[in-house]
């Protein structure tokens, strides 16, 4: 075999040898390359800025981000006041002599909206309509060979096409103009291979259409090459047909390794059209990979034999400095994020994207859904519809990634062109009607977590919503995300999602000195800022959607090191990857954010196969249970890391004990005048009313730190029945009894419950001591917990141990890591411009698992309180609210005050739902009956 293959190298080596360079396609740009790269034309535009003159302009490019013309924001609503202005082009270029023999054509791969193309002075063909398509002229006639030629385009930025003006410029996304996506020549032999439709399945069953402009071609010959171009097995051909320029040729390729989102093994086909003397007469090579795809109705979406469920995001071609003009390298990061949060699809939404995206779905691995635009209503009309899902097959028809075609977008749908792609496509995807039931699917759109029942007359379709949990501002996305994966997961005919969308469409302005613009709620929806910058969601995908699903689990005393687990890839054997486990353990918060590791060890993943249930065992060191916390990271295949979870090991009321020391030396003096009582040791002062039980004023020598005005107990209506004060050598204490209440809200039996309490202690060395009793609340719709006073503008960041870094609502409590962090303040709006516009994480907000933090000050020392109560929710400030918050979806009822101690926290919303239609964890009924003890909130403050 070995012998063999080398035979068939050195004939292939020898054979392209034999090959002249000018039997190949070769390109040549007249334009630049990407957003980076560009290449400067003449350029006119007829209104708005720098409209009336000739200048220059780089192409490829919006020309608004270059200063021209005018800026427009579709209105989601149809074509609304939007700017008219055209644009002209000019650029000179020659062609060598030796091109006269040439097959040439000039390609656009996207022009915004309309484009008339001429080469000196005459038409190249029809003017192309459609800002999202790639068309082609051939030009061969039109050339003037050894000397310079013109090429002329005139852009419309408005077609005079309705539908396409109703479709791409009405919709709800930035309008630009240009000629956003490169030009080129592409030059073949006179007689060549136009274009080729490739079909390869995954037991190595090749179909190859070929679409031939030759009157001497007589065969084809097909060789299997690896990507460094070396040769694998050339493919005996079975049968070739022929017909009206259209060869079908099939074979089979022996041994190959298929293509799939978690495995993208990739080949390249080599294409040889022969002469009768057996003579190259024209050579392509196509990038393929062996996969087969089954939508089986009533039962799921299949990918070589696998069910899948897409874990996917909707994702827009932009940038913020350029627009629409991308670059590889931005197609690189983007797919790199999204597969870091372990997505595993992604739609184009809504239109087709830069082939170099396509390119790099295909070689990194993402599960694609390729669409055309539309809007709403009126659809495309069925003439320039036909056209342009043409143009969309034709081009993409051989990525791999691509799974399904989507025939627009929210009712946009054009049903006269259903069967138009079929046409096109060799491999026969299934089309879906995105946001509608169709056929086989239903995609429905925002859906409330109810639906997931899926008891309709639907029930039988296969349920994946195209856009799901819209992210507007800090909602949606990961939040409600564990409730309806949990759903999807076991929902047989469930095959996932999209969520709406992958980055904020923010737009950097020429006109207002770069600045963002997000056109108020309606583009800033992203999992990422414009520039990437992650928002806290990014964090919960990364942990809902990892493929090693761990079970909840918290340890204890009697900790047995046993994990449950189970495999959720569709392709990869989890002892293919591996896990570290850490037993670590933490400064207090006057030492550094690192931690000192007790142990470290390998986790031995059992071998267990997509969807299989298993368990591992965590290596407990003699001394765990002095850790802190265990962390445990896997890596997939690749080296990437899959996830870290976080588990508490100390209680906080253990931690605490070695960081929060009594012993001092003076003495404590009390006394009691106008209602307040002041209490003085080691030179900290407090007062506190003699009437409410409350902390009036902290002074530290001669500053003020301004921690006042609590603790308030929150949805506490009794009144105080009682102040005590008792002084001791070492120590104050006060306490406030509250009167007693005969009824727990939420019952209707009667029962005495024990008072609600608020107990100082002023300790000698100046330390104070909070304990705070309350009864737990049956069916709360509020808050339990205490808070307090302490102004914003006096806060200048905080230092603490707990879950973070990013804050958490009720239905986003995953992503988060549980270690000392630190956050400088800031006012963010999450997805809004401002003065901290995507400065994450946000600083305000609820934080889970808090054992301590350090409160910095501004003009003040701040304090250092200490937490002995598990599962306490820090509350750091109040948000700001969005600007445009629909009915306060995405911005919960914050409590009282500034700085709270809570038991439970609020859900989120989003654009569309409140966050009690997303789950049960966005429920507002929050359960605290405890008939026995009890809440009891005992903090430590430290001034």
């Amino acid at each position: 075999m070995k012998i063999l293959k080398f035979v068939l190298f050195a004939l292939l080596i020898l054979s392209n040898q034999l090959i002249d360079a000018q039997e190949k396609t070769e390109v040549v740009y007249l334009s630049g390359t990407d957003k980076d790269n560009l290449v400067d034309w003449d350029f006119y535009c007829s209104d708005g800025r720098q409209s009336g003159e000739w200048t220059k302009i780089g192409v490829p490019s919006c020309w608004e981000q270059k200063g021209f013309g005018t800026y427009n924001y579709g209105s989601g609503m149809g074509v609304v006041d939007m700017a008219s202005e055209h644009g002209l082009y000019k650029y000179k270029f020659k062609v060598p002599k030796n091109w006269k023999d040439k097959d040439i054509k000039i390609v656009f791969e996207g022009v915004m909206t309309d484009a008339e193309v001429k080469i000196n002075g005459k038409l190249a063909g029809p003017i192309h309509q459609g800002a999202f398509y790639e068309f082609k002229y051939g030009i061969t006639k039109l050339l003037k060979y050894g000397v310079e030629n013109l090429l002329e385009v005139k852009v419309n930025k408005m077609s005079s096409n309705e539908s396409i003006n109703h479709a791409e410029r009405g919709a709800d996304f930035w309008v630009f103009g240009g000629i956003y996506r490169p030009v080129y020549l592409s030059v073949s032999p006179k007689e060549n291979i136009s274009r080729v439709a490739i079909d390869a399945q995954a037991n190595g069953q090749i179909i190859v259409d070929l679409f031939i402009d030759s009157k001497k071609a007589n065969d084809v010959s097909i060789g299997l090459l690896d990507l460094q171009g070396n040769i694998v097995q050339n493919i005996k051909n079975d049968n070739i047909t022929k017909e009206n320029g259209k060869w079908r040729v099939k074979g089979k390729a022996n041994d190959v390794k298929t293509w799939n989102q978690e495995f993208p093994n990739l080949y390249k086909l080599q294409i040889s059209l022969l002469d009768k003397n057996r003579k190259t007469l024209h050579q392509i090579e196509e990038r393929i990979g062996f996969r087969t795809i089954e939508v089986l109705e009533g039962d799921g979406i299949y990918v070589n034999g696998e069910r899948i469920k897409f874990k996917g995001v909707n994702r827009h071609a932009f940038h913020p400095t350029s627009g629409r003009t991308t670059s590889k390298a931005i197609s690189i990061e983007h797919v790199k994020l999204m597969k870091d949060m372990n997505m595993n699809a992604v739609r184009m939404s809504h239109y087709p994207p830069d082939v170099h995206f396509l390119d790099v779905c295909d070689s990194l691995g993402l599960f694609v859904l390729d669409e055309i635009c539309t809007w709403h209503n009126p659809m495309l009309d069925t003439k320039v519809a036909r056209k342009i899902v043409k143009e969309t097959v034709v081009r993409d028809v051989n990525h791999p990634s691509i799974l399904m075609w989507g025939n627009g977008n929210e009712q946009g749908w054009n049903p006269e062109v259903d069967d138009d792609y079929a046409k096109w496509d060799i491999q026969n995807r299934e089309v879906i009607h995105p946001w509608s039931i169709y056929k086989k699917t239903n995609t429905i759109h925002y859906s409330h977590y109810h639906s997931l029942v899926n008891d309709s007359y639907s029930k039988e379709k296969i349920l994946f919503p195209t856009e799901f949990l819209h992210g507007v501002y800090d909602g949606g996305h990961g939040a409600g995300l564990d409730d309806y994966w949990l759903r999807m997961w076991n929902l047989p005919l469930s095959a996932g999602g999209f969520l709406w969308d992958f980055a904020d469409e923010g737009i950097e302005r020429t006109d207002r000195n770069n600045a963002i613009d997000l056109q108020g709620n309606k583009a800033n929806d992203g999992i990422v800022g414009p520039n990437m910058e992650k928002e806290a969601s990014y964090f919960t995908i990364k942990e809902i959607w990892s493929p090693i699903y761990i079970e909840d689990r918290f340890i204890k005393d009697d900790f047995n090191g046993i994990f449950r687990l189970e495999n959720r890839y569709h392709y990869t054997n989890l002892n293919q990857c591996s896990m570290t486990a850490k037993w670590i353990k933490f400064d207090g918060p006057e030492g550094s954010k690192k931690h000192k590791l007790l142990s470290k060890s390998k986790v031995d993943l059992p071998n267990l196969s997509p969807g299989g249930k298993g368990k591992f065992n965590v290596e407990k060191p003699s001394n765990w249970k002095s850790a802190d916390a265990l962390h445990l990271t896997a890596i997939d295949v690749y080296g990437n890391e899959i996830f870290t979870w976080s588990y508490p090991v100390s209680a906080p009321s253990k931690l605490s004990v070695p960081l929060v020391v009594y012993t001092g030396e003076g003495a404590i003096k009390t006394e009691t005048k106008d209602q307040k009582i002041r209490v003085e040791a080691n030179g900290i002062t407090y007062q506190i009313s003699k009437e409410s039980g409350m902390l009036l004023e902290v002074k530290k020598g001669n500053q003020i730190i301004p921690l006042k005005n609590g603790p308030i107990i929150l949805n506490q209506k009794a009144k105080i029945e009682s102040i005590t004060v008792t002084s001791k050598e070492d120590k104050v204490e006060i306490l406030a009894v509250f009167e007693k209440t005969d009824k727990s809200p939420g019952w209707s039996t009667v029962k005495e419950y024990a008072s609600d309490i608020i107990k100082w202690t002023i300790h000698l060395n100046g330390l104070l001591d909070l304990r705070v009793e309350f009864k737990g609340y049956r069916n709360l719709k509020g808050y339990r917990g205490i808070t307090f006073s302490f102004p914003e503008e006096e806060v200048a960041g905080m230092k603490w141990l707990g879950d973070g870094p990013y804050r958490v609502w009720r239905n986003r409590l995953k992503g988060t890591r549980f270690q000392v962090w630190e956050n400088d303040y800031n006012n963010t709006v999450t997805g809004e411009a401002g003065e901290d516009e995507f400065v994450y994480p946000e600083f305000k907000g609820f934080f889970s698992s808090l054992y301590w933090s350090k409160v910095k000050g501004n003009n003040n020392n701040g304090f250092t309180v200490y937490c002995r109560t598990p599962h306490t929710y820090l509350r750091m400030l109040t948000p700001q609210e969005p600007k445009e918050n629909k009915v306060g979806k995405t911005h919960p009822k914050f409590p009282e005050g500034d700085i709270s101690f809570v038991m439970n926290v609020p859900g989120i919303g989003t654009k569309f739902q409140k966050s009690e239609s997303m789950g049960p964890q966005g429920n507002q009924e929050h359960y605290f009956g405890n008939d026995d003890e009890p809440i009891v909130l005992d903090l430590t403050f430290e001034f």
